[in-house]
Formats: C-alpha cells, structure tokens, sequence
C-alpha cells in the first residue's frame, strides 16, 4: 500500500485558452512537511483548490488519503485542515463563535458533524483548546472585524486544526504575521507533524520553508520543474565553509590571497576539498571550529529552476 498521502497524476487546470496548472505528477509522502512553491501566477492556488475539490481539474487524478477527490470528498475532507487564500468569517461575531458554527457544520464536501462531535461542553472544550494553541485565548471574545489580519490568520489556522486533522493544506498560513508569530507557527507546525499530522505548505516565504520542510515541490508556469528532498535541492556550490579562530592566520596557512568573509572567524574557499583545507589548518596550529561544503540557499535554488 502507498504511503502518498497527496498524490496527482497529469493533473491539468484551463480557463479558456490559458493553461494554469499543466499535468502535474505531486507526491506527498505520509508525514513530510512539502513545501510548495513557486512565483506568483505559477498555479500553486490553483493546484491547492483543486486537491481540496473547491476547483474541477480540466482532466488528471487527484487522490488524497487514498481516496480520488473530489469523488470521495466526504470521507477525505472531515480528516484533513485547510487555510486556503486567507481565513474566512462572520465579522459580527466572535473568534469563539465562528469555530463552534465551524465545528457543528463540518468540512465543505462533508456532511455536518454535529452527530458525532460530543456534547455542547465537549465542542466548547474543542474550540478553547485551538484558539490557545494558536494564540488567541485572550481575543476569542472579540469580534473578528477587530482582529488585524495576523489575527484572522491564527483564527484561519484553528479552523483548520479543529477536527485534528490527519493531514494540513496550508496556503500562505503566516501571511501578515510578524517575525515572533511566524516562529510560533512554525513550532506549533512542528509539532503537529512529530505527532503525524502531514503537512503540505505552500508559501512564497522561502527562508521559512527552508527551515521547515523536508520535501520540497517548486511550480513553474503551470509545470512541476523539481520535486525532491531538500537537501538535495539544495546542491553544494564547489566552495568549502571554513570557520576557524584566526581568519588571517588561517588564510596565511592556506597559501591564498585572503579569501571572501562570510562572518567573524569564517573563510570561503574555492578549489578546496574540506579534507584538504583542514588538514592545512591543524598542521598550522590553527583552530579549526566547523568545515563543511557550502550548499546553495534554496532561494538560489527555486530562482535558478524558475529563471
């Protein structure tokens, strides 16, 4: 049996004479974190309401939690969370208040789950435990059209953590958030997938998904141009790091002109293996703190695929 959890095949997308997603083969394992990404207008939306059933493939398969969408919608869509083109509310009403009509109705696609949620306490309990998971403990009494957009983001987010899905669609989920909210969503990410939960993210915030995701998928016009760890995509460059305790006595015992510096106590040295470097290095007395191949950012990486 697959460990896909997300799978597509030749998945095609038309609006009129414009293709915007053009036969798509994704493959999201059981427990990655995938980041999806991609310039704007490469179809990224477009491909997330489609696995999601909100937008009919032109032709192709969708398959989430071993099941074809959007045929099976009502079994895949009760286990899966979604934030998808930003959070949507009843303004006049509270945070609290919107996640318990939420919470009663059920997924789109599903039939409502009022039968099999619990009792009014236990939805209650629900709908508290996510809005302090997400950080809004203190404002769920607030009417939404009071929160600035990181807020409706967060209130986005519990919505999506409700049902304790089995796997997260997320589309931009830290859009407006500042630095300290986007770490704190990353850590509660983070833990939601050590727990299992699977996580697909699509995001235009590279740095972010390079410290969040094992898998990466990187959407080109409409085409997938890589799909791979991302370690591997993020290839070395043929220089070697070196950090030691003395720059200019190490550049000296290197034999080189002084090298380009990255940062206090660091060389970056090109045409020498790691081994080589080293070894110079300890034979001179130098201290040699960490040395490793330099590999590409995967913002260099997405650019040189998308140029």
């Amino acid at each position: 049996m697959s460990d896909d959890v997300v799978v597509t095949r030749s998945l095609t997308k038309r609006f009129g004479h414009v293709t915007a997603v053009d036969g798509l083969d994704l493959a999201v394992h059981d427990g990655d974190r995938y980041g999806f990404l991609g310039p704007n207008g490469s179809g990224k939306t477009t491909t997330v309401r489609m696995l999601l059933g909100l937008v009919h493939a032109t032709s192709g398969e969708v398959e989430m939690l071993g099941r074809a969408m959007p045929r099976h919608a009502h079994e895949v869509l009760p286990q899966v969370g979604a934030l998808v083109e930003g959070p949507g509310a009843y303004g006049h009403l509270t945070g609290r208040a919107n996640l318990r009509l939420l919470d009663a109705a059920g997924p789109a696609g599903g039939p409502p789950l009022a039968d099999g949620a619990g009792s009014r306490r236990t939805r209650a309990r629900r709908v508290d435990a996510v809005l302090e998971r997400v950080g809004l403990a203190d404002v769920g009494r607030r009417p939404v059209r009071a929160y600035s957009l990181g807020m409706r983001q967060r209130l986005g987010l519990a919505a999506a953590l409700l049902r304790g899905p089995r796997l997260l669609v997320l589309d931009e989920p830290t859009n407006g958030l500042d630095p300290r909210g986007i770490a704190e969503v990353r850590d509660l990410l983070l833990e939601l997938n050590a727990q299992g939960t699977t996580v697909f993210l699509s995001s235009h915030l590279l740095a972010e998904v390079q410290l969040f995701c094992t898998r990466v998928g990187v959407l080109h016009r409409g085409g997938l141009v890589a799909q791979d760890h991302l370690g591997a995509l993020r290839g070395p460059t043929g220089r070697t790091l070196v950090r030691v305790d003395d720059v200019a006595a190490g550049a000296r015992a290197l034999g080189l002109p002084p090298p380009e510096r990255r940062g206090e106590g660091e060389l970056v040295l090109d045409g020498t293996s790691v081994a080589a470097a080293a070894d110079t290095l300890v034979r001179a007395g130098i201290g040699v703190l960490e040395a490793a191949p330099e590999r590409r950012t995967l913002e260099e990486s997405v650019l040189r695929l998308t140029s």
